[in-house]
């Protein structure tokens, strides 16, 4: 996977899956400075209810193995302080009334993974390069305690650390999957 890191990648998001079919995994910062890839942070974290995948599709609640650029953010709430284009949209994030009270604050913070998604538009955007069956609207959000439909949960204080270190000059990206996928 490090083959498909940009050259000019200077921030990289990494989440390791536990395994194929786990829902759990960490997100851990990586920061280049100089030669030295440098780790600055790390956050429990969960992803798709059903695990990984190499071939995601709408609704198959596997979240895409991959490396994915980071370049746009969003919420309910105001900008933490966002480094990557911050739009703010209370109703746009909003959760669905039916949710439990467990995901009513999923949304308040999102940054969008580009996968099958156009850079530059808001994270609920659901233009789908690749068409509507490949899935998207893959984001990291706030941690809800299990499980999500294709995104990376992590806790806030992890979600806002990101936000305000993600820096589009330094081109960041995620680099997802489960560790034996990451080995590869």
């Amino acid at each position: 996977m490090w083959k498909q890191v940009p050259a000019n990648t200077r921030q990289v998001v990494a989440v390791y899956g536990d395994h194929k079919d786990s829902p759990d995994s960490l997100v851990v910062l990586y920061e280049k400075r100089g030669a030295t890839w440098e780790r600055t942070g790390s956050w429990p974290a969960h992803n798709a209810k059903r695990g990984w995948t190499t071939d995601h599709h709408m609704d198959d609640e596997r979240s895409p193995v991959g490396v994915f650029t980071l370049s746009d953010a969003g919420g309910v709430l105001a900008d933490p302080g966002s480094r990557l284009r911050y739009r703010q949209d209370d109703n746009a994030f909003a959760s669905t009334m039916y949710w439990d009270e467990a995901h009513q604050h999923d949304f308040d913070y999102v940054i969008a993974i580009d996968y099958n998604r156009l850079k530059g538009t808001p994270p609920y955007d659901w233009t789908r390069p690749e068409g509507v069956e490949k899935g998207g609207g893959i984001w990291l959000h706030l941690d809800h305690g299990d499980g999500t439909s294709g995104c990376v949960t992590i806790p806030e204080a992890g979600m806002k650390s990101l936000l305000r270190t993600l820096d589009p000059a330094r081109h960041p990206v995620v680099v997802m999957g489960d560790r034996e996928h990451l080995k590869a």
